[in-house]
This record gives C-alpha cells, structure tokens and sequence, in this order.
C-alpha cells in the first residue's frame, strides 16, 4: 500500500499501512546493516500488529510497569520485528538505533537482549530457550496472583505471550516446556507459532512433518490453525478465543509464507541473509511501499501505534489506584508484595540458619543446605522451585509450602486426599525429569520479578541445563542451582553419574558464581551468598557423602566464604612453607593431611577456596594475602579435573583432581584408588618441598 498523509484511511487500510510500516522497518534495518534475518518480520509483522495494537497490554513510557502482559520473541532471529515494534509503539529504541542494527555499542542487538532494550523481557536467540522462558513468565504470574489477588483486587493478571518459529519447536526444551505448560493448565500462556515451514537449510518437509497441533493438543493445549497469516481478522478472533479458554494454555498455528512478498519467498535464502538492495526495491514495489526512503514510517501508522502510552498510561494509573486500594484493606500482604516486586529482603531473614556444631562424623552438604534451606524458607515466600523428580536426594522440597498444581487437575484427576496442598499458591515446583525445561523456566521466572527461582538435580546433570545456565549469567538473572552428588564419591552409579569436568564447565560461564562449600556452615554461608546476590545467578555445588564438620574455634569463620578463599588455619608459630588448598568435600581432607605434616614439622596453611569467582572479585592485597607470592609449593585438591587450577598452585605447585572418567564402586574406595587420602596428599605435598637444608631438618619427606 501507498501510504498518503492526505487520504482518510480505513480501518483495514490502516492496518495494512501499519503492518507494512513493521514489514519495511525490519526489511530497511536488515539491509542496511547487511546482515540479519529478514524473512520472519515480512511473514510475522500481521500477527505480531495484532497482538501489539489490540492485545497485548504494556506502557512503553515504563517498560518495568509490574502489571504489563509479557511478550517473548522466541524466534530471537527475528530481532529486527521486536525493535520496530518497539520504536513504533514509543519505547526508548530511536530510529537511530534502528539504523544502528547489529552494530558495535547499539541496543538492537543481533538476536535480543533483557536489560540492553527496553521492552526486552528475556534474552533469546537459542532457540526454544524464549519458549521455556515463557513458561516461567506464566507460572510466575499464576503463582503471584494464587498468593495476592483478593476479591475484586485482582493485582496480578496479565498474559504471557510468545511468538515461535519451526525452530523453537523443533528444539527439547520446547517439548519438556510445553508438556509441563499443559499438565499446569497455565491458560494466560499464549503461543503465537509462525508456521512458514521453512528452516535455515531446507523446507520442513525434510526433518519436520509431525502433526504440531496434535502434538500441543496430547500435552493439553489448546489449539487453533490459521490457514492465512495475513487475515487480521482471524488472528484477532483466535487471540479472543485463546484468551477466553483460560484452563488450558493456547497455540495458534499460523500458516505464513517466509519472506512475504519478495523474490526469496518460501525459500531458505529468505531466512538469515539481508534480501540484497535489488530485490528489497522489489519487494517493496509488490507490496504497494515506496522504493524510498528507507526506514519510512508514516504519519498515520506512527499515530497508530503510539496509541500504546495513552492506553498504557491509563492501563498503568488504573493499576496504581487498585493497588492503593488494596493497601488499605490489606496492608501487611501489600507492603510484603511491594518487597517482592522490589527484589528487597526482609529484616533478618536469616536468624533462624543453624550453626553446626563440631563433628568429625559431620553431614553431607546436601542435607546441610537442605536444613538452612527449610530454616529460612518460611521467612522468604518469594522462594519458589523444586528439583528434575529429585527432591528425595537434593533435599531440597519446601516443606509445608504446598505444590504449584492446576487445582482443576487436583480435583479432576486425583480424589480425597491425594489433591490435598495442590493450588496455584504452592511453592514446590514438580519439574519432572526435564532439566533443560526446568533452567529455561527459572529463567523465566526470575525474567518476571516478585520470585526467586531456584532448581535442583545432580551435579552431572547440569550439562542438560547448560543453555539455561549460560543465558541466566548472560541475562544478569537471579537464579540459584543447587547441584548435588558433586564428585566420583557418588560411588556405585558409575563414570555416568559422576561428574568430573563440570565445575571447570560452570567456571567457565562469565558472570555465574559457583560455590562448594566445604562443611556445613561453609553451606550455610554460601546459603547467604545465593540470596543476597543480585543481578547474576548462583550455584551451590553439594556433596552426597557426610564430611566432617569443622570446629570453628579452631579454623577461620565460615564466612570467609564470601570472599571466595580464606586462610583456614596456619601453621602456629612459622610462616608457612606449603599452602594446601581445597574445595568442598576435600577441605576435610587437606585438614587431615595438615595434621600429618604438621606431625612432621612442615609449616602449613590450610586454604578454603568454594568460590573461584568471588575470590577473583577480591583486591590483589587480600588475595596475596591468602596465597602469598613467595610460597611456591601449592598443592590443590578437588575431586574433579584439574583445568584452571594452575592459575592458583603456580609453576612450582600441583594439583590433585580426577583427569579422566569415574568407576563404579562403593564411594569410599573411588577416592582411595584415585588418591583422595591424607597420605597421598602429604605425599604430593611433601614432593614440592626440596629435600635439603632447612627442608631435611624439619622432616621433610
């Protein structure tokens, strides 16, 4: 369509002018950036105006409004869609910023990202992950509104929406999600899926020819299939409808042709490469647009779209009024809502951790964390998680919290007293044996505020959630895992069980704090840590075997952990000629060991390190101060690979690990055979002293 500032429009006129407005800012931000994904906004913009312009309620002058509905791009390719969505509705992205598409320093990212873009909720581009992200977002807000909304004070209720491509359903994630999104019956969960059957590389018809709505049915959803993506009328009727069902969650199969409208049209070369000058002309001229000038956006479709602050202002003022309201007739649960939303915590919502006494026998610090856990729960209900079907051993279920349930389901599908603690206001989280769902979830979770998310499986099992975990510190999202059975002391479950590379694999992930504590109160502290962090996720990394509880009369404090690595304990009357450093369930061991070699005059300092991360945060002082540069014998122990602790043990020093894969066998001789003994520590040890002088008079080995 021709736009002309001087005609009276009509409404399907301005529709059309609209969506081309959409269509051609993306095509003209692709082009001139020469690179991009052009070919999901020319075939999406329809749906995508719809749901913006009629549905989707949001106020682009405050894009942090707590109340808004959710958009999630899951189809993160398609970038350039979300910024003009963004420009045009009067959000702070600028043409300039448009026109600065995937460039160095621009907030239009290539695929996008939460707390670079306003109006961004999750960061996608991986894809599946923004589908699972929703997941959480709509949990979040059943759960906020189970817990607050009182009769004719409905503060929580908005709608998560998301927009999926082939790819995004193609990927586990996205099943794993799904199948638990129909089992919660999370019915403001709405699924826009851009069914273009095209790919990166080929047609659908190669890898993908299952029926999807079939599919989405048998997990519980309801579907709906649109045969013309560009009929604005039955996208605004299945949008209604899929609001209307509000017991199930809602897919909406729109039948699109990738690359609408231009050269490249139902092909793969439409998917991730710019259309090239000639053929955008081309593509302009089928569909009725200017040739020039670029990035063209009239007067009536501006007005059009910028009608979002005016209705979102008052969506968001009218919200202010309820909540006042509200205030009044339920102060103490508001002022605690208004804590939640704030992310603050409550005045000593710790006073209640144990302090473990000294115990040679000691605990595991799994059944630690899960003591401190169930100790301060109770004070903080923005605490909501669970675990991949592994409560049991993860220690990790909130006890008398209640289990977030479809209470419909409770009451359908179970009798008596089976359905009793099911309601939306549950805070255990049944994830089922879905990890990589249940990291994209919490992501989501954290994404929508007012929640602290937290997931556990085994230590090993982490890989599953990689993609999560990655995208969490990538997000700067608050999202706690707790990870336990952490070392080839898991024993008889063998090599599969075991992980051995996975804490250098979460070292690994820029802006993630991992932390193994070395004894119960070293957990409790590291408890502390994971709920006072802000801004990036935290891991408690955690041991199946009980480990000695260490008498803190005679060692460091526990809360030296939060400065990653602490002076434990020092040899009493000289400075120290050998540093035994460890982590987690080997701190006991270089305990032991230090006994030994103190038995044999050697001077030794003891060195608690459970976090790499917040060790580096510390200043050079302090950590010199730890691991002074003229003591060059340094060994390492921890029960997994040795990669990266050179860093800390130096040249002249050595590390004790597990290069290679476990054995299935009782836990305790696992770490016989592969070394973990005090005797082989001093051994290994003793090796890096020289065997002369001052070193042979004081007994060196």
């Amino acid at each position: 369509m021709n736009p002309s500032p001087e005609k009276t429009m009509t409404p399907a006129e301005l529709d059309r002018l609209s969506i081309d407005t959409i269509r051609f800012l993306s095509v003209d931000a692709v082009q001139k950036a020469d690179s991009g994904h052009p070919g999901l906004p020319l075939d999406a913009a329809p749906m995508a105006y719809v749901l913006w312009t009629r549905f989707l309620r949001h106020h682009p002058a405050n894009p942090q409004w707590f109340d808004r509905d959710r958009f999630v791009l899951s189809a993160g390719h398609g970038s350039a869609l979300l910024y003009s969505l963004l420009h045009l509705t009067g959000y702070d992205v600028s043409m300039e910023q448009l026109k600065r598409f995937r460039q160095w320093g621009s907030i239009t990212p290539g695929h996008p990202e939460r707390g670079l873009t306003p109006g961004v909720e999750v960061t996608t581009g991986p894809l599946g992950q923004g589908f699972g992200n929703a997941v959480g977002l709509a949990i979040a807000e059943s759960s906020l509104a189970a817990r607050y909304n009182r009769p004719g004070s409905a503060l929580i209720d908005h709608f998560t929406y998301v927009l999926v491509g082939d790819g995004d359903l193609m990927e586990g994630v996205a099943s794993e999600a799904a199948s638990l999104a129909g089992h919660l019956r999370l019915g403001k969960l709405i699924c826009l899926y851009d069914d273009n059957r095209i790919t990166l590389a080929a047609s659908t018809q190669v890898d993908f020819t299952e029926d999807r709505a079939a599919r989405f049915e048998s997990y519980g959803w309801h579907t709906q299939t649109l045969e013309d993506g560009n009929d604005v009328s039955a996208i605004d009727r299945a949008l209604r409808a899929a609001r209307e069902d509000g017991e199930r969650p809602s897919l909406i199969l729109v039948r699109t042709h990738i690359g609408y409208g231009s050269p490249k049209q139902d092909t793969f070369e439409a998917h991730g490469s710019p259309l090239g000058a000639e053929n955008v002309k081309k593509t302009k001229e089928t569909l009725g647009w200017p040739p020039e000038p670029a990035f063209l956006v009239p007067p009536e479709a501006e007005r059009n779209f910028r009608r979002a602050l005016e209705t979102g202002g008052k969506a968001e003022s009218d919200w202010k009024d309820l909540f006042s309201a509200y205030e009044k007739k339920y102060p103490a649960l508001a002022q605690e809502l208004r804590r939640l939303i704030a992310g603050e915590l409550p005045p000593f919502w710790d006073a209640d951790i144990p302090e473990f006494p000294a115990d040679a026998k000691g605990l595991a610090t799994r059944v630690a964390a899960g003591k401190i856990e169930s100790a301060f729960a109770p004070k903080l209900p923005e605490l909501i998680g669970g675990s991949a079907d592994l409560d049991p051993s993860t220690k990790t279920e909130l006890k008398g919290a209640g289990d977030f349930q479809s209470p419909s389901r409770a009451v359908g599908d179970l009798q008596g007293s089976d359905a009793g603690g099911w309601s939306r206001a549950g805070r255990n989280i049944h994830f089922g044996v879905r990890e990589h769902a249940m990291g994209a979830i919490e992501n989501g979770l954290a994404a929508h505020g007012g929640v602290l998310p937290f997931g556990a499986t085994f230590l090993t099992f982490s890989d599953y959630m990689r993609p999560s975990i990655r995208l969490a510190a990538l997000s700067g999202l608050h999202v706690v895992y707790v990870f336990t059975h952490d070392s080839v002391a898991m024993g008889e479950d063998g090599p599969t069980h075991q992980p051995v590379e996975h804490l250098a694999a979460l070292r690994a992930i820029p802006n993630l704090i991992v932390l193994r504590p070395g004894d119960a109160n070293e957990a409790a502290a590291a408890w502390r840590v994971a709920v006072e962090t802000r801004h990036r996720p935290v891991a408690l990394v955690l041991s199946r075997q009980d480990v000695p509880t260490l008498d803190r009369r005679r060692f460091a404090s526990a809360e030296g952990l939060r400065r990653g690595a602490y002076i434990l304990a020092d040899a009493p009357k000289a400075s120290p000629r050998l540093i035994l450093i460890a982590t987690g369930s080997e701190v006991g061991l270089i305990v032991a060991a230090g006994r030994m070699l103190e038995e044999r005059g050697i001077a030794v300092r003891l060195v608690s390190m459970p976090s790499w991360e917040l060790f580096e945060a510390q200043s050079p002082e302090y950590r010199e101060s730890v691991l002074p540069p003229n003591v060059g014998a340094r060994l390492s122990v921890e029960a997994g690979v040795t990669l990266g602790w050179r860093r800390y043990v130096g040249d002249r020093g050595d590390a004790l690990g597990v290069d290679r894969f476990g054995a299935s066998a009782p836990g305790a001789a696992v770490l016989r055979e592969f070394g973990f003994t005090a005797e082989n520590v001093c051994a290994r040890a003793a090796a890096l002293l020289k065997p002369s002088g001052r070193d042979a008079e004081e007994g060196t080995l």
